[in-house]
């Protein structure tokens, strides 16, 4: 069992920077890849990132340049950096995790709660 606790999410103008937290427990194998996910009103849930140990993250085209995946030295705590923030970036944000590489398939076992994030123009 994995347990996924997001936090960090707000209000900001297009332009400004946030940082979402995720704090993570539980079994470290079922946890070797994780990534964070996002879903806008009406849309699909989509891929923002993912991260595996033995590769560079894997970033969207969308958020390449601009947002910033990286943990702390014990895995514990995975963050997601957000500068340049643009309006298309509203949405709820999601931690995940799995044991298996799902990419920016979002069939991963382990979900945070989710934190809205909402940039105005």
């Amino acid at each position: 069992q994995v347990q996924l606790v997001n936090s960090g999410g707000g209000s900001v103008q297009a332009g400004g920077s946030l940082r979402l937290s995720c704090a993570v427990s539980g079994n470290t194998a079922d946890r070797s890849y994780m990534g964070w996910f996002r879903q806008a009103p009406g849309k699909e849930r989509e891929g923002v990132v993912f991260i595996n140990p033995y590769d560079r993250p894997t970033y969207a085209d969308s958020v390449k340049g601009r947002f910033t995946i990286y943990q702390d030295n014990a895995r514990d705590n995975l963050y997601l950096q957000m500068n340049s923030l643009k309006p298309d970036d509203t949405a709820i944000y999601y931690c995940a995790a799995d044991r298996i590489n799902y990419g920016f398939w979002p069939q991963y076992r382990y979900w945070g709660q989710g934190t809205q994030v909402t940039v105005s123009s």
